[in-house]
């Protein structure tokens, strides 16, 4: 595993951390002792990013189970607020959060959508008062563009932003991942195989059970969902050309940039972390980042569901 400094005083993650969206089931219905056995292997495996977050429910008292037996002390614990963000919202999620995840502190702490009906930083504040409390580590935010970061700025000089990356949804590249390069924000980038499209695992007409949230979103759906096939079925090919799958590339695209300092990959099983793991030494040549491009440049990266 290779690791990227994450904060500016050199604390450093690896450069695959493990998402948790998919431990609390939705994304299909998932076992606890799998989300147990999945997180387990991600540490065991070098990976010290744990990300979670109140959303996530139950994700976070799964992670409180896998956590025990000296896992928690090998890891980078990071969750997120959502909704009431003002300053007993944060405070109150936190406290939530710290209790099912059986902790005293997360290492990172972070807003997980803007909200303008919250001044950012006032918000900011709060956080950075649950830092001098030593209840967090660090904090920072989470889909973040530059207008919020600069909003929150005023507030407290926060340590990072996790946007939306991959390689069907670029917006981030133009302004998003330069404002951090400059400003010494960590970028922990989600959602790298934008919720499977970038697997090359669905062919047009997959049915998606009801509880997988993909079952509603129009990505997978008819027209759109051929076209992001066909993106996908490309893009395959040139990863077997190099030895590797679509999901091992599409990681290591998105570490072709330093300021990515970490990848977030859900897993269903654990040996999908260990086919993530391969991404961490994957390299690109000049003609292969051309190849890449050419197939994505009549992709519409700015679309996407929430």
């Amino acid at each position: 595993m290779r690791y990227r400094q994450l904060i500016r005083d050199g604390t450093q993650v690896s450069v695959i951390g493990l998402g948790t969206w998919p431990l609390g089931g939705h994304m299909g219905e998932m076992e606890v002792e799998t989300a147990i056995s999945i997180t387990r292997a991600a540490i065991d495996a070098g990976i010290n990013l744990i990300d979670t977050a109140q959303a996530y429910h139950p994700s976070e008292a799964r992670l409180g189970r896998a956590l025990r037996d000296g896992y928690r002390e090998r890891c980078f614990l990071a969750s997120k607020v959502i909704g009431d963000y003002s300053a007993a919202g944060v405070q109150n999620a936190l406290e939530d959060s710290l209790r099912n995840l059986n902790v005293d502190y997360v290492d990172l702490y972070q807003v997980h959508h803007p909200d303008p009906a919250y001044p950012f930083d006032q918000t900011m504040e709060a956080l950075e008062r649950l830092q001098e409390q030593g209840k967090t580590r660090y904090f920072g935010a989470s889909n973040f563009g530059v207008e919020h970061m600069e909003a929150a700025f005023s507030g407290a000089r926060f340590h990072t932003n996790q946007p939306r990356y991959n390689m069907l949804d670029r917006r981030v590249e133009a302004e998003v991942l330069p404002f951090c390069e400059r400003h010494g924000i960590g970028v922990l980038a989600h959602s790298p195989l934008a919720k499977g499209l970038l697997t090359g695992r669905y062919r047009v007409g997959h049915k998606f059970p009801d509880d997988d949230e993909r079952a509603r979103l129009s990505r997978f759906q008819g027209e759109s969902l051929a076209h992001y096939v066909d993106v996908a079925d490309r893009l395959k090919e040139l990863a077997a050309d190099k030895g590797i799958s679509l999901v091992q590339m599409a990681i290591g695209w998105l570490l072709r940039l330093p300021v990515v300092s970490c990848v977030l990959v859900g897993a269903k099983s654990p040996e999908q972390v260990r086919e993530h793991l391969v991404a961490a030494d994957v390299t690109f040549s000049s003609d292969e980042l051309a190849r890449i491009e050419t197939i994505l440049e009549n992709t519409p990266g700015a679309m996407y569901d929430s």
